[in-house]
């Protein structure tokens, strides 16, 4: 069974990545999570200077979903860089950065930062707010541009842009970001969510309202990858969202994406990306399909 599979110039052992946000700073979960079983993992995201984040309660649980207001706590990429980047080389697999900003110019520190600790990616966080409330990067074609234009200019790693489920053009957002240089996308991140406690009358996130994930998205992240891959064929994709299942990795593949990202799923299941990849292997033999990239938009339209 063949399961490497590419993202423009890179290639994955396996199509499965660990997602940002969920396996922490990749080095402090080594020891909970098999990373030999992924392609690749990506680190929490850091900013230019330490962020706080949002105070409690940043995390709640909603039906078979995940509300999230974190706020993108980090110490910052200097700590980051001294404290983990040394310990990279012993993760068995790629590790990939991922930067977060205010501005243009702050992703391009962050970028450059991961870039000389060792990181062999650098993975675009588009969907964090802008200075002033304007909203996110990744809801406007000309703002993502900007972002994906500075980090090219300052690293020579590859580079992904995580776009935003939230974007009333994704297709048009896609268009921007692999324009400016993005050697592939990632679709998607969380959906815009709230929740309110009966007894208490407050909502269940100190911000109000936060980041929806879990297995209830994926038919909207799907979807983003579906349109994309329908526009844009030749771009790379990683998908992302609600996955929970070596199907759902299949689904995914099928509709155009060349690797599927787990998120949501390592907390509760810290170690699911052994299960998910047998599965995988299990749903390919029952299809008499010899190799990952064969799935990669095989989907038909009707």
């Amino acid at each position: 069974m063949e399961l490497t599979t590419t993202l423009g110039p890179v290639t994955l052992r396996t199509p499965l990545i660990a997602a940002s946000g969920t396996v922490g700073s990749i080095v402090d979960f080594t020891s909970t999570v098999d990373f030999s079983v992924y392609g690749a993992a990506v680190a929490k995201s850091i900013a230019p200077e330490p962020w706080e984040g949002r105070p409690p309660p940043r995390l709640a649980p909603v039906g078979t979903g995940m509300l999230n207001g974190i706020g993108i706590q980090n110490p910052g990429i200097e700590t980051w860089a001294r404290e983990i980047g040394p310990d990279l080389e012993a993760v068995p697999t790629q590790c990939w950065g991922s930067a977060v900003a205010h501005d243009p110019d702050g992703f391009g520190v962050v970028a450059a930062g991961l870039q000389t600790c060792g990181t062999s990616a650098v993975e675009i966080n588009l969907s964090c707010p802008n200075l002033g409330g304007k909203g996110l990067f990744a809801l406007d074609a000309g703002d993502t541009a900007r972002v994906v234009g500075v980090v090219r200019s300052v690293v020579d790693v590859p580079i992904g842009a995580k776009l935003s489920p939230n974007a009333p053009d994704v297709v048009a957002i896609a268009e921007a970001a692999v324009g400016a240089g993005a050697d592939w996308l990632v679709l998607t991140n969380t959906v815009w969510g709230a929740g309110i406690d009966i007894e208490t009358r407050k909502p269940l996130l100190s911000g109000g309202v936060g980041g929806y994930s879990g297995i209830p998205v994926k038919p909207i992240a799907l979807r983003c990858v579906w349109e994309v891959a329908q526009a844009l064929p030749d771009v790379p994709i990683v998908g992302c969202g609600g996955v929970a299942t070596g199907e759902d990795v299949v689904e995914y593949l099928l509709a155009g994406a060349s690797a599927v990202a787990l998120g949501s799923v390592h907390f509760a299941e810290p170690r699911a990306g052994r299960r998910i990849l047998r599965e995988l292997v299990r749903t390919m033999e029952r299809a008499g399909v010899g190799a990952a990239r064969e799935l990669v938009g095989a989907a038909e339209p009707w």
